[in-house]
């Protein structure tokens, strides 16, 4: 990372179980961030076609009576490669943008959730499918494998990313920090307070910038025919931020709205916090640990 560079964090609501207009959305919203000078802009975890809340995955438990409402999720979510993905990489070149986006992946018969980053001139670079859906998900999704664990060199410096809840996996983590991850992306549906805890440890042991873009979502914005459980209107707070390498925040936290954050990534802040403290150059032992990836 050579020079500061701005980025964004979309807290936004997808239009829930529709891929194509969720993606419309998507390239709204990375238009009005590219205008505003941000180089990348992350959308928060399963935005397309919508994250998979607790408050109706309950029901896929259920029987037969709950198969169109997986039907539905698995028809309008994302293959890989496919006119989706084209769209999603015209939308960063079109913008000038890196973009990062949350996606359930259809392949197969199977479900993943899924991180893609597109490069304005190099199209899917970061293709990375959750190592382990947490609790309810696994209603949903299948296990991920190592593919992604690793941060990729772009002229904004090296970005990489884990989902939700594997940024509480310390093996993964250090996946990214040994490939010298600078611009660390989170995507999450975690929108407690324990979550910023982690993410402020993660931004102070990786020295990296930490972006952590959250799930928002309301219950009336589902359709009629998907049963959700009693509750809130807000099945997704935010919470969305943006933090310094030293766990400061930058932005944010954005809570109970729609809204995009901005932040100027300044690599000096990178230089200054490493000095004292490298997980993988200066305070690692190789000689001691080595971490391989299957």
């Amino acid at each position: 990372m050579n020079e500061p560079v701005k980025v964004a964090c979309v807290q936004a609501e997808p239009v829930v179980l529709q891929r194509e207009a969720t993606i419309e959305k998507i390239a709204a919203l990375a238009h009005e961030a590219a205008g505003a000078g941000a180089r990348l802009a992350l959308f928060p975890e399963a935005f397309v076609p919508v994250y998979p809340t607790n408050r109706w995955v309950r029901f896929l438990a259920g029987g037969a009576d709950v198969k169109p409402v997986f039907g539905r999720l698995a028809r309008e979510s994302i293959e890989v490669p496919s006119a989706a993905t084209e769209r999603l990489a015209g939308i960063a070149r079109e913008e000038g943008i890196w973009l990062a986006v949350g996606a359930n992946e259809l392949a197969g018969g199977t479900l993943y959730n899924s991180l893609l980053v597109f490069g304005p001139d190099s199209g899917l670079v970061v293709h990375h499918r959750k190592l382990m859906p947490t609790n309810h998900e696994r209603l949903v999704w299948g296990l991920g494998d190592g593919q992604g664990l690793e941060a990729v060199q772009t002229d904004l410096g090296r970005v990489g990313g884990l989902i939700c809840w594997e940024n509480l996996m310390p093996l993964a983590r250090f996946a990214l920090y040994q490939s010298g991850v600078e611009v660390y992306l989170a995507p999450t549906a975690d929108d407690s307070e324990s979550w910023h805890e982690s993410i402020r440890h993660i931004a102070r042991e990786s020295r990296a910038f930490v972006l952590s873009c959250c799930v928002f979502q309301r219950a009336s914005s589902y359709p009629d025919d998907v049963p959700l459980a009693e509750g809130p209107e807000l099945l997704g707070r935010g919470g969305s931020a943006i933090l310094a390498p030293d766990g400061s925040y930058l932005a944010g936290p954005l809570w109970d709205e729609e809204g995009i954050l901005y932040a100027e990534l300044d690599p000096q802040r990178l230089y200054e916090e490493r000095q004292r403290f490298d997980p993988a150059g200066h305070y690692h032992r190789p000689d001691v640990f080595r971490l391989v990836i299957s």
